[in-house]
């Protein structure tokens, strides 16, 4: 298989991190107990909240909650997350646990922003004594129950939430995340798209924190990377409606070379009906990002309607031994998007409560983001542990590579999968090309 590495300098106007991401409908935090304050608006400075230890520590078992979608718009990618998951787990416990103990994994599903499924998951994790809960995978379902986990002391630790507002959160410093803002995929599109040559580009995102603002951040990137602000439109449209034939002709009215598509499974009836009127990959270079960019996209489509498509999505070049270790847990997997963040945040979990010596929610947060710099570079958790035993200092660097988080709990960077669909409206895996997009640190 033929992969490259692209290594872009951070464009211009990347310190903004305060937008939209990977998640549903822009809605407030339902069910959560006690406020948050709003985040910064975009481009201002924040000082994320940092996680105070309890002074209490427990050696409990570590009950790891998820909190991934079984059900929803966003169900195509519950599959890889829950086995990144289940792999952790069973790696953890395979060395020995944490602390000594067994860890327990409580399987839950979130549904998405259109259902009160998350809160009634997180209810049931809550009173089941979970200390950390690994998702949602939709910003907007995250937005729904976050103050009422990191309320409750327990840490929420996402594999994919791209939304930039979780940047500067009044969130005690309890929310972490292992996908990177998308600040930094606005940068990743943009370039793919300016590298092809587009000059006169249509973006068509749904109406949500993420649509809008992975939009927003695309927009700013192409702007900076020299196309005039009369050659880019921006639609933004309602991902509930019965018909998106208005704002699609919109976009053929544009006439414009490029057309980046930034929704979830609704993108099926956009991308049909664009072929239609003669504005879809067969016409047009067309882009899709994370919330489509899946097999799953192509099933029931025309044959070939998908051909020549390319999207960006958060994505590290995974070792083939790591992909049988997520097969073997799921043979029926098909796509791996976001496997390795889900592992990778059970993983920095357990090594913070080794770190704390603690399982406590806060205990173990206080930790988190050292575990990931500054220290002996280690792997697996075996040999973080033992490094941890010696009372050394672990640098983790796990199956998305390197992490190095900020003071706010997330990647400094973020590594990018190019990917394009086959005449068979499949992801050619053997053309996946990878960027990394942002300063380390």
């Amino acid at each position: 298989m033929t992969r490259t590495t692209w290594r872009l300098a951070a464009l211009a106007g990347a310190a903004s991190l305060v937008l939209a991401g990977c998640g549903g409908g822009d809605t407030g935090s339902g069910g959560a107990t006690g406020g948050s304050e709003e985040p910064a608006a975009a481009g201002q400075a924040c000082t994320p909240p940092q996680a105070q230890a309890t002074g209490n520590p427990s050696t409990a078992p570590l009950k790891i909650g998820s909190l991934l979608p079984e059900t929803g718009s966003l169900a195509f990618l519950g599959p890889p997350e829950f086995a990144g998951v289940d792999v952790a787990v069973e790696e953890i416990n395979a060395a020995g646990g944490v602390l000594g103990n067994p860890v327990q994994h409580l399987r839950g599903d979130s549904g998405d922003d259109t259902t009160d499924i998350a809160n009634q998951t997180v209810d049931r994790q809550l009173s089941a004594g979970t200390q950390v809960i690994v998702g949602a995978a939709a910003s907007g379902v995250s937005k729904l129950v976050i103050d009422k986990i990191t309320g409750a002391g327990v840490v929420q630790f996402s594999p994919a939430n791209t939304s930039d507002e979780f940047t500067c959160w009044q969130d005690r410093g309890l929310y972490f995340r292992t996908a990177p803002p998308d600040v930094l995929q606005g940068q990743a599109l943009a370039q793919l798209i300016t590298s092809d040559g587009g000059q006169r580009v249509a973006l068509l995102a749904r109406n949500d924190p993420y649509g809008s603002g992975l939009a927003d951040s695309a927009e700013r990137n192409l702007v900076s990377a020299g196309i005039p602000q009369d050659q880019i439109t921006k639609i933004i449209y309602d991902p509930n409606a019965a018909s998106f034939n208005p704002e699609i002709d919109q976009v053929a009215q544009f006439n414009p070379d490029s057309v980046a598509v930034i929704g979830f499974d609704e993108s099926k009836r956009i991308l049909s009906r664009m072929s239609e009127v003669q504005i879809g990959p067969a016409q047009k270079a067309v882009y899709g990002t994370d919330g489509n960019m899946g097999n799953a996209l192509g099933e029931g489509l025309p044959a070939g309607l998908l051909n020549g498509m390319k999207g960006t999505l958060p994505l590290t070049e995974l070792s083939g031994d790591f992909r049988q270790r997520l097969t073997a847990q799921d043979p029926s997997l098909t796509d791996f998007n976001y496997a390795a963040e889900s592992y990778d945040a059970v993983l920095v979990s357990a090594l913070a409560a080794e770190a704390a010596k603690s399982t406590n929610g806060a205990d173990i947060a206080t930790q988190i983001n050292g575990i990931t710099k500054d220290g002996e570079k280690c792997t697996d958790f075996a040999g973080c542990k033992a490094i941890l035993d010696r009372g050394g200092d672990v640098d983790y660097d796990g199956a998305t590579g390197t992490l190095d988080f900020t003071d706010a709990g997330e990647p400094g960077s973020g590594s990018y999968g190019v990917q394009t669909f086959n005449g068979q409206n499949q992801i050619d895996e053997a053309a996946t090309t990878y960027v990394r997009v942002g300063a380390q640190g």
